[in-house]
């Protein structure tokens, strides 16, 4: 059963330490930090009380560590900035003094005091006095709690088999982690794989990603599961029970050689998804030529046999029997101790901004029609042709931010888009020639990373010509040209712009079926629809629940540099925390009252963690608390109807000393 609820010692009389952070002048800049460490001073059981220009810093930590050792202190307040920051760094130097952790209290006078209270720097001198002494009288019922570890399974899953996720699992299998890589498409390679080249080097994107998709395929320590999707997951940090179904490919993967001589038989041609519906595939395909694996699929939506059984000339005809129409989905259960979830992201629906014509206008594409397009395995084999003659175009102009930065749709910036129409630009140039005339309409120009503003200046003295002004509407001519008025703000001037083709560069979305994902995993999400971070800088890869990482575009739009990068760290938490073998749970948990808990179930029906099992304690039903699981967050405990649910350093008392404290003031 759960563990018993800490209690203080009769003899632990408290010797609390307080120490008032000046944090340079983001606090003293405000708040008048020695005069709160004055009046600290005089409430009942500091011991010490002082004020330090950086706490945090390792003169500042040493303070705290001689003072508990020559003062006897057992209690340390420090009123800094937001615990978020430096919880865990004074934490361990309280440790390293010979204190247990969770002693330790944090006020927070920089983000809830000195930075919100800028013009009123006698008031928030006042408020930062009375968060110091609600942070001292809850310091007084603080009690120890020790952590307890959990062995792990030293195995990951990948959700997710683009650029993030193949990155991913290499890194992690590089360092000796079983993984398993699991892909809902037929292949891997995700997004790069439809692209033509990469800025700022113009790395022909295949020649990049293809060799990494075979490593994947090729590693002992790799399992490739394409074609499938998790359907569930329970279970915690270190142990994570995962159900994974596997859909039919109605092809045999260990016979299948990928040949091809069953597509070429195949009677059935419909558009094909990643020539972005500009190509023709048939209903048994891969995707692309570089396909990993190299294993054909059977489209039952399309496939005759499935229709009216009348068709199975891709059986008859194939060399190594490999066609199955009696295939069933197959369900597996793994067990993981981590999870890295790289499930990318979409782009933008260019038909619910009408007025650009997409959809309506067929020379009006997107930027990855286009890269489709331009692409020697494409539709048109590279040759960039106008949709509705397959003519060559005399000019293109590029739109940007189609569905970023707007207040009617998505508010962030996308962040590839400014480099993917430089190099779309700049390939136009190459391959149509010079005298192409190539506009791009522009907000802002952000050409941050590593080379590409270099890039930036080699286009332009390309001669692509840069308009400051977004479009307001584009139309169709008669002769299938496509016509726009811009106001240029860099000129001042309104133009009318007259060309063969416009691409439209889109915003990078939360990719579908995160709403499904995001119940299974249960995970939080920001308001801009992607995986939330536990941390923006300290832990941009890590979520609030301990053992499930992020990587890559499904928690914001990033480019390839910055995606490879990210999955880079995600894998190395995810090393970090399995290579020892076991993993700390953290004490600050819920814990249940069992002579008291009427076994109701409220608390197991709104744990938005699945921390809580119904158990039989002596032939009456009690809640309990399954500590790996548990992050604290004390909704439990407040939907409790027989208060029978305390929170391990966050209990009743404690609460009611820091409101009787504010009251006093």
């Amino acid at each position: 059963m759960n563990k018993e609820e800490p209690q203080k010692s009769d003899k632990d009389e408290p010797r609390i330490g307080i120490y008032i952070c000046h944090c340079g002048k983001n606090i003293a800049g405000t708040v008048d930090s020695e005069s709160v460490a004055e009046y600290a001073a005089t409430l009942p059981n500091v011991v010490t009380a002082k004020d330090y220009l950086y706490t945090c810093s390792e003169p500042g930590q040493n303070m705290i560590r001689d003072d508990i050792k020559e003062l006897g202190i057992n209690r340390v307040v420090v009123a800094a900035c937001t615990p978020k920051m430096h919880e865990q760094t004074f934490r361990k130097t309280i440790s390293d003094a010979g204190l247990n952790p969770y002693v330790l209290e944090v006020a927070n006078i920089r983000e809830q005091c000195s930075w919100c209270h800028m013009k009123e720097k006698e008031n928030a001198t006042e408020k930062a006095k009375d968060l110091v002494r609600m942070a001292i009288s809850r310091s007084r019922d603080l009690v120890p709690l020790e952590r307890t570890t959990i062995p792990v399974d030293k195995s990951a899953l990948v959700i997710g088999g683009g650029i993030a996720g193949i990155e991913t699992a290499l890194d992690m299998a590089d360092a000796g982690l079983k993984v398993y890589l699991v892909e809902r498409e037929t292949s891997i390679g995700g997004k790069m794989a439809q692209l033509d080249k990469t800025f700022p080097t113009l790395d022909c994107s295949a020649c990049i990603l293809t060799p990494k998709m075979v490593n994947v395929s090729r590693h002992p320590d790799i399992t490739l599961l394409t074609y499938s999707e998790v359907k569930n997951v329970d279970g915690y940090v270190g142990n994570f029970k995962v159900t994974v179904e596997r859909k039919p490919r109605y092809v045999i993967e260990e016979a299948c050689t990928g040949c091809g001589e069953c597509s070429f038989v195949c009677p059935v041609r419909v558009p094909n998804e990643f020539d972005m519906n500009r190509g023709k595939r048939a209903a048994i395909y891969v995707p692309f030529p570089q396909a990993v694996p190299l294993k054909f699929t059977i489209d039952p939506e399309h496939c005759l046999y499935f229709k009216n059984k009348m068709c199975t000339t891709c059986k008859q005809l194939c060399p190594k029997n490999a066609v199955d129409y009696d295939q069933e989905p197959e369900i597996l259960d793994l067990t993981v101790g981590s999870i890295v979830v790289a499930s990318g992201c979409d782009t933008f629906d260019a038909t619910k901004i009408p007025e650009l014509g997409y959809g309506r206008y067929p020379n009006v594409i997107t930027n990855m029609d286009f890269e489709r397009i331009v692409n020697a395995g494409g539709p048109t084999e590279g040759h960039i042709l106008r949709p509705s003659d397959n003519k060559e175009p005399k000019s293109v102009a590029i739109i940007q931010c189609v569905g970023a930065r707007d207040e009617e749709n998505e508010l962030y910036c996308c962040r590839y888009g400014c480099m993917a129409a430089m190099k779309q630009a700049y390939l136009l140039k190459e391959k149509l020639g010079s005298d192409t005339d190539v506009y791009i309409c522009y907000i802002d120009l952000r050409s941050f990373g590593k080379g590409y503003e270099e890039f930036y200046r080699k286009v332009r003295n390309m001669g692509v010509k840069f308009i400051r002004g977004q479009p307001s509407e584009v139309l169709q001519n008669p002769d299938g040209s496509l016509v726009f008025n811009v106001y240029n703000s860099n000129i001042a001037r309104h133009m009318k712009i007259t060309v063969d083709i416009v691409i439209l560069t889109l915003a990078l979305t939360p990719p579908k079926g995160i709403d499904e994902l995001q119940r299974i995993l249960r995970i939080s999400r920001g308001a801009d629809g992607y995986f939330l971070e536990a941390h923006v800088k300290l832990q941009p890869a890590e979520t609030h629940t301990k053992g499930i990482m992020l990587a890559g575009t499904c928690m914001a739009p990033r480019d390839i540099t910055d995606t490879v990068t990210h999955a880079a760290n995600a894998a190395a938490k995810a090393i970090d925390l399995l290579a020892p073998g076991e993993v700390p749970i953290e004490p600050i948990t819920a814990w249940v009252d069992e002579d008291i808990c009427s076994g109701c179930g409220i608390c197991w029906y709104i744990c938005p963690y699945a921390a809580i099992k119904i158990v039989d304690v002596e032939g009456h039903s009690s809640a309990e608390v399954v500590d790996a699981l548990c992050t604290g967050c004390g909704t439990c405990g407040a939907a409790c109807p027989s208060n029978a649910i305390t929170h391990r350093h966050y209990t009743s008392n404690q609460i009611m000393d820091m409101v009787i404290a504010a009251l006093e003031g």
